[in-house]
């Protein structure tokens, strides 16, 4: 297993960009609207690649991808004032349950500190699940979702 920054192994990037819509997008795309989105987030991405405030990291076991973890500079339209934010932990569903989480969370929060940030935040409706990597309940979000935040000299 190897831990790798999106921007050098850009060959997994289309499939990351499918995996994470399927996983969080409720819209549902025609084989022609998938290709632009794709080309369309893809352009995107490569345009982040090289800011402090943004990092996919992907997780490989031997050439086959895992999961992906990334650090976002704002994540939804709630709590703009905050960044950087951690997003988008996914782990494929045939390797769950394996501590892959663990080994992206352990990865993400390292590269937060390496580039300077002493706090991340992120935001999930799962209860109980982010605590086991540090994070501290800070609020109710409107759309339902909990705040917290994980202070980086503390993980």
């Amino acid at each position: 297993m190897e831990i790798y920054n999106i921007k050098n192994k850009l060959q997994y990037l289309e499939e990351i960009i499918i995996l994470s819509h399927n996983e969080w997008s409720d819209r549902v795309l025609t084989g022609a609207e998938l290709k632009e989105y794709v080309k369309n987030k893809i352009i995107k991405i490569k345009d982040m690649l090289d800011k402090k405030d943004y990092c996919k990291l992907i997780l490989l076991d031997r050439e086959k991808l895992i999961g992906f973890i990334s650090i976002f500079p704002t994540d939804g339209d709630e709590r703009t004032d905050l960044t950087p934010w951690y997003a988008t932990m996914f782990v494929k569903e045939e390797y769950r349950g394996r501590g892959y989480s663990k080994i992206l969370n352990d990865a993400i929060l390292q590269e937060a500190k390496k580039r300077g940030f002493e706090t991340i935040y992120l935001k999930s409706d799962l209860n109980g699940y982010y605590e086991k990597f540090g994070a501290v309940y800070m609020q109710d979000l409107k759309n339902g979702e909990k705040l917290y935040k994980i202070e980086l000299n503390k993980s």
